[in-house]
């Protein structure tokens, strides 16, 4: 039985909610995508080389942007984007070296290969700066045990359901960048990002779609398609989300100023010339940042699968969430403490608060958290197989 604390609480209405996601092209995004990426794969590498996964952190990166030039009919790339990453792993194991360089840099390039339309291998600079780990924290893979020690003291939290908004923003981003929208509108970027607000019942999203130069040919052509994609996400939020909304689109953008006053990219994503990125300032573990929820210390992107509460708490603490809702069907937050050197499926805390809370929930809810921490370590199997996702 692990501390259990179960309480009650009584929701109220807000009357202002903000949510906010960033897509898969925004730099942030692209830092949390890649460094899980090159998590994954080194855990696996460890796996089958070592028959054990060995300490690593991969959860500290920067994707410093290039220079672009933007033209209607297509601009071009002066200076690459820099990405930047530099942790801790473990490099050899007696006279076996681990070839970190070979798998960060198979990672990135591939990452970008599969997710950016039209980001070429040259626009990309690896700057490898991962490190031997500390003895300290080496030690606590060499304890063969079932639950690794935490290695770190961490408090996370998750919680159940989404709400209206962040259900629609959610959505509406994995629209933006679905295949058939990008079939349908090639000249749209994966760079999307959504800041949705909900005022009483009114909602209002401002959205930015970086465009690709490319398919863009004048002024007036960009505005044109902007307006025809605006109609498309428009009917979209009404008709398959089911939400009467306000679209506001590229707000920044500016008639009779040319490309100056468009949003355009050579790549669809920013970073080629605007915007920098880095591990921990995009999206929490929900795919979303909600400004109105309460949000854990840590990001799990790219932090070690086996004994990082920051990554395996973090997760988790949303997956109990969601079972409890799917249970008894109602709001819920999970909070989750570690103590570092503490076993991972021995929590220091372990609080659930519910909506209007009955007796009779509190024996399904310990069932659902005990049940979850009795099978960690098939939830870490998940992890290694990237059955959740980060980002």
């Amino acid at each position: 039985m692990v501390n259990l604390q179960v309480a009650s609480f009584k929701s109220q209405p807000k009357i202002i909610e903000i949510v906010e996601r960033k897509g898969i092209g925004h730099p942030d995004t692209i830092c949390d995508s890649i460094v899980e990426k090159i998590s994954i794969e080194l855990a696996k590498y460890y796996l089958k080389k070592f028959g054990e996964i060995l300490h690593y952190n991969i959860d500290k990166a920067l994707l410093a942007a290039g220079e672009a030039e933007n033209k209607f009919g297509g601009g071009k790339i002066i200076k690459p984007m820099l990405f930047v990453i530099g942790d801790r792993a473990t490099s050899s194991v007696e006279s076996e070296e681990v070839p970190i360089n070979e798998i960060v840099e198979n990672c990135v390039y591939s990452w970008f290969k599969d997710n950016m339309r039209f980001v070429e291998k040259e626009y990309i600079k690896i700057q490898n700066e991962i490190k031997k780990g500390s003895q300290a924290l080496q030690q606590i893979f060499k304890e063969k045990k079932r639950f690794f020690p935490a290695n770190d003291t961490s408090a996370l939290v998750g919680y159940a359901p989404l709400t209206k908004l962040e259900n629609a923003v959610y959505k509406l981003e994995r629209f933006i960048n679905s295949s058939e929208f990008k079939a349908k509108y090639p000249e749209t970027g994966e760079d999307v990002k959504i800041m949705g607000l909900r005022e009483n019942d009114n909602y209002n999203f401002t959205i930015a779609i970086a465009f690709v130069d490319r398919f863009i040919d004048s002024e007036e052509n960009y505005f044109k398609k902007k307006e025809e994609i605006k109609t498309e996400i428009e009917n979209y939020l009404k008709n398959e989300i089911g939400l009467n909304g306000n679209i506001l689109l590229n707000t920044l953008d500016e008639r009779g100023k040319g490309e100056d006053g468009c949003y355009l990219t050579v790549t669809g994503t920013c970073a080629e010339s605007a915007d920098s990125g880095e591990v921990g300032r995009g999206n929490r573990v929900n795919g979303l940042i909600c400004l109105n929820r309460p949000a854990g210390s840590e990001a799990a992107a790219g932090k070690n699968v086996v004994s990082h509460v920051g990554k395996i708490y973090n997760i988790l603490a949303f997956k109990i969430a969601n079972e409890i809702y799917d249970t008894i069907k109602k709001e819920n937050y999970v909070w989750l403490l570690s103590q570092i050197g503490k076993p991972i499926n021995e929590p220091v805390a372990i609080s659930v608060e519910v909506n209007n809370l009955e007796e009779s929930d509190k024996k399904e809810i310990e069932e659902i958290v005990n049940k979850n921490f009795e099978n960690i370590d098939k939830f870490i199997e998940d992890l290694i197989n990237s059955k959740y996702k980060v980002a």
